[in-house]
């Protein structure tokens, strides 16, 4: 996740970081920002020069976990995005 941040323009970060905060300081959010992919699961949606950005997180507690992020280029969420979420997300909640 902090690699593909750091790929990413300043002005790309910077909207992806201002969204990132709306969620964390007004959590519960739902559409436009905030959608729910699957239980445990939720995607953050950012308008970059890039395209829309997505950055798929979970919540433990009261903190937000950033599990994987990637431009959105088709309709729906490619399998391998969603995999690598879905991985993380298993390791963050120590299932492994």
């Amino acid at each position: 996740m902090r690699e593909w941040l750091k790929s990413l323009s300043i002005k790309d970060k910077k909207v992806i970081g201002e969204d990132i905060k709306t969620v964390q300081f007004g959590w519960p959010l739902g559409m436009p920002l905030v959608r729910k992919l699957e239980p445990g699961l939720w995607e953050v949606r950012s308008n970059t020069s890039a395209g829309t950005a997505r950055v798929l997180f979970t919540i433990q507690g009261d903190i937000m976990v950033l599990l994987h992020g990637f431009i959105k280029k088709s309709p729906k969420i490619p399998l391998d995005d969603l995999s690598v979420a879905r991985k993380r997300l298993i390791q963050v909640r120590g299932e492994e």
